[in-house]
């Protein structure tokens, strides 16, 4: 098929999508960069990749195809490699005779178009799509190969399968070898959970990969059963008991891979959906010079760990890497004449020389019970996984006042909501403020990928510029791209955003009169505390991470 030789950039001035000016900008950002012309156009805002697709379909007079409606062709998928498709940036769509239908974000790509050709030894017939659909298809459909057809005979979703037959499945081969590669893909990936989630006609896969979902494959609805049956029998689960949510865990240890993997259940109206949380214990924990806190934050909370007695607490939702923190502390506090005991649910991290304990609630080993222990144990230093109750709040606060440095975890929205927390949970103020040193919140931003993170100057007239409070003048910053090394999501890895809070005599008359958060977080500010944000704009100024995504994390409105 011959095609127009026409420039992209006067194909959109002729759709009146961009200006002649707003061109030139962009061709200045493209040469400097060495992006392609339609990747800077919409990662300055001026274009949406919608809009280019279907501008070149028009004027190309090329089919154009929706993200949503890409799939690739599992015929044509085994003369077309993943590597090719990524190499091109073009998925096979169809073949019809000695004809493929191949979509493209760039169908001005005569060299792709060329080798594609090449490649197949048969026509090349291009459709326009959107790099986002791209990426869905060549994320989905080279995965097709994994996952088992469905048996012929098969019972229908709605079915019960007797517990006999579900044993039998989900030890034939190719259900085991599915569920492997789900797990083994997701630890290559550096996933921290697994979803898989039942619908109607279907069943959905996804990774959470530095904190955000990503579907990876589909599962026929017919395999659904059999394949949360061979998780529960790895699992040491009631495979026939599919009405109530269930627990366990799975220990993965083989081929250079440690790790544990916490498996949930939950039944839901098309079938039961499973979540795995993997705790890759082959993952080195940083040194508490690399978990992300700026230096002279660091300056100030080494002294607060190196104090022989009092409590610490670190604090954030679920997922915000609080005991990699307080592991890290661990690893520094760690030596032949200090005695470390840690009671945890589970334990994540193995760190030679400390004794950690594991809770058991089944055998009546929780955090408060283990707590008790432990202070039999001759301690210098208790670490409890999570404050979750008034009695282990209690225990802890009391060990904190006999001489021991306790380390701890809390769900809190910030430092100061910390305080209150405690004392709504029946804490009395006046132990609060005699043994509480200190108290990190904490928030896990991603990390803009080194490979291709794009510097920008910030405009004058930007919203962020006021919520950050940046002060008038030239403000250099760095945005997402994406590159095949990080998927083209313009982010690989993570790392924490803190707000560290030392609890100085100020703060301690206030927690004794009960102050409301406001006024202690008030007072913290004034003591020179940097709050979550702030921390994530410092980050960002350094190239770390987009200012998009620090606000994403750390931005509350009441601040």
């Amino acid at each position: 098929m011959k095609l127009v030789p026409k420039r992209l950039g006067d194909i959109l001035i002729d759709s009146k999508l961009l200006t002649p000016t707003q061109l030139e900008s962009a061709l200045e950002v493209k040469k400097a960069s060495g992006s392609r012309l339609g990747e800077v156009l919409v990662g300055l805002g001026l274009v949406a990749d919608i809009d280019i697709a279907q501008a070149l379909a028009r004027q190309l007079n090329v089919p154009y195809v929706s993200p949503e409606q890409i799939t690739i062709d599992p015929q044509v998928a085994k003369i077309i490699s993943e590597q090719s498709a990524r190499r091109y940036w073009a998925v096979p769509v169809a073949r019809d005779g000695n004809a493929i239908t191949v979509a493209m974000s760039d169908p001005l790509n005569v060299f792709a178009l060329d080798d594609i050709s090449l490649l197949t030894g048969a026509e090349v017939r291009p459709v326009v799509t959107t790099d986002r659909g791209i990426e869905k298809a060549i994320q989905i459909g080279y995965q097709q190969d994994l996952v088992p057809p469905p048996e012929a005979g098969a019972p229908k979703a709605t079915d019960e399968l007797e517990t006999f037959r579900l044993r039998e499945m989900v030890e034939e081969a190719p259900i085991v070898r599915l569920v492997n590669q789900i797990i083994d893909r997701a630890m290559d990936e550096r996933a921290s959970d697994i979803h898989i989630e039942a619908f109607e006609e279907s069943v959905r896969v996804r990774y959470r990969i530095d904190g955000m979902l990503r579907e990876v494959m589909t599962i026929p609805k017919a395999n659904h059963a059999a394949t949360i049956s061979r998780i529960k029998i790895m699992a040491s689960l009631d495979i026939s008991e599919r009405r109530v949510p269930q627990d366990g865990r799975i220990r993965v240890k083989d081929q250079g891979r440690d790790a544990d993997l916490r498996v949930s259940t939950l039944p839901t109206i098309h079938g039961e959906k499973v979540v795995i949380r993997i705790l890759d214990k082959t993952r080195t924990v940083s040194s508490l010079d690399e978990v992300g806190l700026l230096p002279d934050a660091l300056e100030r909370f080494r002294p607060m760990i190196k104090r022989p007695h009092g409590m610490i607490l670190i604090t954030g939702p679920t997922g915000s890497g609080k005991t990699t923190t307080l592991t890290a502390v661990l690893r520094e506090l760690n030596s032949e004449a200090q005695n470390i005991i840690t009671v945890e649910d589970p334990v994540e991290y193995e760190v030679p020389g400390i004794n950690q304990v594991s809770v058991n609630e089944r055998a009546g080993l929780t955090f408060a019970s283990g707590l008790r222990s432990i202070l039999r144990q001759d301690p210098n230093i208790i670490m409890v996984g999570e404050v979750r109750d008034a009695e282990t709040a209690d225990i802890a606060i009391r060990s904190a006042l006999t001489g021991h440095l306790v380390l701890s975890t809390l769900h809190t929205n910030d430092a100061a909501g910390t305080i209150t927390r405690l004392i709504d949970m029946g804490v009395e103020p006046f132990l609060l403020s005699s043994s509480i040193i200190g108290v990190i919140a904490q928030r896990l931003t991603r990390l803009l990928c080194p490979r291709c993170k794009e510097p920008y100057e910030l405009s004058p007239d930007d919203p962020y510029r006021g919520l950050a409070k940046f002060p008038d003048g030239p403000t250099k910053l760095f945005r997402a791209k994406g590159c095949p090394e990080c998927n083209r999501t313009g982010y690989k890895g993570r790392i924490a955003l803190f707000e560290l809070m030392p609890v100085t005599t100020p703060l301690r008359e206030l927690i004794n009169k009960r102050a409301p958060a406001a006024v202690l977080y008030e007072q913290a500010v004034r003591e020179g505390m940097r709050t979550l944000l702030q921390d994530g704009v410092e980050k960002a100024l350094q190239g770390l991470t987009s200012l998009q995504e620090v606000f994403r994390v750390a931005y509350t409105e009441d601040k």
